[in-house]
């Protein structure tokens, strides 16, 4: 224990987060540069190459030139992904009736087969005794 030190292990330390820091850095100056949407196909790859083969310059250039919109794409991307969370919740959490064995598992409620056989009388696709009977059908308890 003599041989290493507490302050070289603290320095050791303080090394180890730094070289996570700057790994950190390049994984996000590369997904910005590739969820960019204003930047080419070649750009992309000059900025990856800048990035790579010169990282220290690459990343002070990279975010001196481009670091404005850094925020604003990283706020679409997330705003799309939770639209698109949204929208699968919302997919998954209608019961249209159609839930077989592709569906969640969750059978309609009677209340639900009710307002879907009113809503196909209303609109004159069952008549008065087709919706009578299948009431009837629906609200006639199953032994």
């Amino acid at each position: 224990m003599d041989d290493y030190p507490l302050l070289n292990l603290f320095l050791t330390m303080l090394w180890f987060f730094l070289f996570v820091a700057w790994i950190w850095l390049l994984v996000t100056l590369l997904t910005d540069v590739f969820r960019s949407q204003d930047l080419s196909g070649w750009t992309k790859a000059l900025w990856t190459i800048f990035i790579l083969v010169l990282p220290l310059f690459g990343a002070l250039i990279y975010l001196i030139v481009r670091g404005s919109g850094m925020t604003e794409r990283m706020a679409a991307d997330y705003q799309r992904r939770d639209e698109a969370f949204r929208e699968y919740v919302r997919e998954a959490a209608a019961t249209d009736g159609n839930s077989g064995a592709g569906g969640a598992g969750a059978s309609p409620s009677t209340a639900d087969e009710l307002a879907k056989l009113a809503r196909l009388r209303d609109d004159g696709v069952l008549t008065p005794e087709e919706f009578s009977a299948q009431k009837s059908r629906l609200l006639t308890p199953v032994p």
